[in-house]
């Protein structure tokens, strides 16, 4: 079921505290464990939002939200299921169904909305997700452009 070469990626924690920004380079793990994701973004305490925007192989994206009830969680490509366990896994905990191999649609799953306090609204997120020419990284880029954190999300990518 899943691709077990090496997934190539990047993974970046997103903490917004005190009205700043602040962005930090999470464990390549978190690219194909989900758990390690959750974990390690739970670690970053704070008052303010803290997720997790993780692009995996040029396919898909997911973010990572933990909440006090649980995890908020949005796959950019339910399809990627079919291939990544980190998709599968993500599909799993949303109680989602994986599209069949003959489905070319590109859909998310999950929530749409995980970014509307933070000035992305759903509508917008949406518009996001279904680019389908542009790559994980250029879908991220705009939601870390539109919600105000692009200064600090584009210093960690250029250091990894």
């Amino acid at each position: 079921m899943a691709v077990k070469e090496p997934v190539t990626g990047f993974a970046v924690a997103v903490v917004r505290e005190d009205g700043r920004w602040r962005c930090g380079r999470l464990d390549d793990a978190a690219l194909t464990e989900l758990d390690t994701a959750i974990t390690e973004l739970r670690k970053l305490r704070s008052t303010g939002a803290v997720f997790g925007l993780l692009a995996v192989d040029d396919e898909f994206f997911v973010i990572v939200r933990p909440t006090l009830g649980g995890v908020s969680l949005l796959l950019s490509d339910a399809a990627a299921a079919l291939d990544y366990d980190i998709a599968a896994d993500v599909l799993d905990l949303l109680r989602a169904d994986a599209p069949d191999d003959d489905d070319d649609a590109v859909w998310p799953a999950g929530d749409l909305e995980i970014l509307a306090d933070l000035g992305m609204p759903e509508a917008e997120l949406e518009v996001i997700v279904n680019e389908v020419e542009l790559y994980p990284d250029e879908q991220l880029q705009m939601i870390a452009q539109r919600c105000g954190f692009a200064e600090q999300y584009t210093a960690v990518l250029d250091e990894l």
